[in-house]
């Protein structure tokens, strides 16, 4: 892009009041909204419909892959209608968030309902496949995708961008420790052979709990945040249409390495963290361990979070997330082949594989505004709902693999969801699909960042140049 094509775009910042902690609170409590859905549904959707409403592990993974496909049409329509829209009283993206919080908390709640523990079994089938599509596929995209664009609207500088990346994470980790900690507590109980049930309608409120919580959580983030970055083409410039976007983007080597990774890991990711209720409950019989389990990654990651952004900075992003991936993938792949056969050594190796794997985790949103930059610098034009959109879709898509390949797995075992207790040759595949497969996958996703992805950080800091240079002449 020349600076005569420059000069057609507007960017400035906002006379706002500095960027602050106040905002990184906000975007933090943004992330513990939606993972107090999303993590749930990540842990718990598959244990509800399996286990409480005795649908087969095949069909809801069949609802993941449908929900997948309408996702390809909800995620980039929204982003593409986020970007196009016009700042309103409260912001671009805030406006969103104010907007969908409510129907997104409550069709959450109306996902896992035990009173239909007695309905027909196509009508149970039925309404897991219409609450979980409208939860997921309208309303949380329709919250997610303008929460994470607005990070790149909160500020321009290239390292507040990036703590608000750790910020986030940190977020989703206090989520996800109050989900796998406190959950498993209240929603099994001991039959009288000493085998771990469910309690199906204590379930259902520990949702509603949660809802409530999400709720809370959006109207925070909408409160504490501030948009003050205003990018905009002025009427004298033709945009690229939607299809030349995504050509850009997908000719972009950046792009197509990352959402190779991502993908990876997320389904990957996924189907650790479903099996792993499964590892504990039905191979190590051990309820306490997997509240454990959970809740090991709060220490993990806020002591990583410490020294997260110094470390980045002195060797860069992609260079820092590929170490780590790799270790976690060594470490899981040497678990498979010691066989443990005690929850709290598993425990520990799990606790250094999640801090290999959070290097990446970490800075992932980090990672997406470098890569909205290079776009930028390359197409002279700034889309960061439709990127968010794009890569959010793919991240579903991942998850969707994922969450098939655990119901597909598990049918492929043979796992019995209305079985007390399995017999061993599924426990021994309930342990390969916990350290074998993540661990072949962490490895394969460093690799991917070592040779194909090319923001290394002389790359991002000569962009970040580049960048300033074209602003000043817009100017």
């Amino acid at each position: 892009m020349n600076l005569s094509e420059a000069k057609n775009l507007e960017y400035s910042v906002k006379n706002e009041k500095p960027f602050g902690i106040k905002d990184k609170l906000g975007y933090l409590f943004g992330d513990f909204g939606n993972d107090f859905m999303f993590i749930f549904a990540n842990m718990y959707f598959m244990i509800f419909y399996t286990k409480v409403l005795g649908v087969s592990a095949a069909t809801v993974g069949t609802c993941f892959l449908v929900a997948r496909c309408i996702d390809a049409f909800t995620d980039i329509g929204i982003g593409r209608i986020v970007d196009k829209s016009k700042p309103g009283k409260y912001g671009k993206f805030r406006t969103w968030i104010l907007r969908v919080a409510g129907p997104v908390a409550l069709m959450n709640f109306l996902m896992y309902q035990h009173s239909l523990v007695n309905a027909p079994m196509v009508f149970r089938v039925i309404a897991m496949f219409a609450t979980y599509i409208l939860w997921g596929s309208v309303f949380y995209t329709a919250i997610n995708i303008p929460y994470g664009s607005m990070s790149s609207v909160m500020t321009d500088d290239t390292k507040e961008r990036a703590s608000l990346s750790t910020w986030r994470n940190i977020g989703a980790t206090f989520a996800g420790i109050i989900i796998g900690a406190v959950t498993p507590q209240l929603i099994y109980s001991a039959d009288a052979a000493g085998n771990q049930i469910i309690n199906p309608q204590t379930f259902t409120t520990v949702v509603a709990v949660f809802s409530i919580g999400a709720f809370i959580c959006y109207m925070l983030c909408f409160a504490l945040t501030t948009e003050r970055v205003k990018s905009e083409v002025q009427e004298n410039q033709e945009s690229l249409s939607l299809i030349d976007t995504f050509k850009a983007l997908l000719a972009d080597k950046a792009m197509i390495s990352f959402l190779a990774v991502a993908v990876i890991l997320t389904f990957s990711s996924l189907m650790a963290q479903t099996v792993n209720t499964y590892l504990c409950i039905d191979y190590f019989n051990d309820v306490n361990a997997l509240s454990i389990l959970n809740m090991i990654t709060l220490p993990v990651v806020l002591l990583l979070s410490i020294v997260a952004a110094k470390l980045s900075q002195k060797l860069g992003k992609r260079e820092f997330a590929m170490i780590g991936l790799i270790s976690a993938g060594l470490i899981f792949l040497a678990a498979y082949f010691i066989k443990i056969d005690n929850a709290y050594t598993f425990i520990a190796v799990f606790a250094l594989v999640t801090l290999g794997t959070s290097t990446f985790n970490i800075l992932m949103w980090a990672f997406i505004t470098d890569i909205i930059d290079h776009s930028e610098i390359k197409t002279g034009e700034r889309n960061d709902a439709t990127v968010y959109g794009l890569i959010s879709f793919i991240r579903k898509l991942g998850q969707a693999i994922g969450g098939a390949m655990t119901g597909y797995a598990l049918t492929f075992i043979g796992y019995d969801s209305l079985a007390s207790v399995q017999v061993e040759n599924v426990k021994e595949g309930i342990y390969t699909l916990s350290t074998l497969f993540p661990g072949a996958c962490y490895l394969l996703a460093g690799l991917l960042l070592m040779f194909t992805y090319p923001l290394t950080k002389k790359v991002v800091e000569e962009n970040i140049g580049k960048l300033a240079k074209l602003r000043e002449a817009r100017n």
